[in-house]
C-alpha cells in the first residue's frame, strides 16, 4: 500500500474509533511501526480529530533470515544479503510492520 494511503488509513481508524467511545479530540496516536514499512513520519490530520494530536512512532528495527546458512540479522533494506555468507536467500522476517497500539482521546 502507498505511504499516503496507510497514513491516511492510520487517521482514518483513530478517527472511528474515537467516534465510537465519543471522544471530541484526539490527543496522541501511538504507532508501531517497522522501520521498512515505508510509513510516512508525518501524516496529514488536518480537518480531523486528530488535528492537534501527537504522533507517537515506536521504531521496530528490520530483521533478515538467510535460507542459506539460517542466521537472523538486523537489516535497514530489503536488499541485504546475508552479512556471513552473502546470499541473496533472504527473508525479512521483522520490519514490516504497522499497527495502533493506543489511541488517547478527550
Amino acid at each position: 500500500m502507498h505511504e499516503m494511503s496507510l497514513a491516511i488509513n492510520i487517521i482514518d481508524i483513530a478517527c472511528k474509533e474515537a467516534h465510537k467511545n465519543g471522544a471530541h479530540k484526539i490527543n496522541s496516536i501511538e504507532i508501531k511501526v517497522g522501520q521498512l514499512a515505508g510509513v510516512l513520519n508525518n501524516i496529514a490530520k488536518s480537518d480531523t480529530l486528530a488535528k492537534d494530536a501527537e504522533l507517537i512512532l515506536n521504531s521496530i528495527s528490520g530483521k533478515g533470515h538467510c535460507h542459506e546458512c539460517n542466521i537472523i540479522f538486523d537489516t535497514d533494506s530489503f536488499f541485504s544479503l546475508c552479512p556471513k555468507c552473502e546470499s541473496h536467500m533472504i527473508e525479512i522476517v521483522q520490519g514490516k510492520d504497522l499497527k495502533i497500539e493506543s489511541i488517547n482521546v478527550d
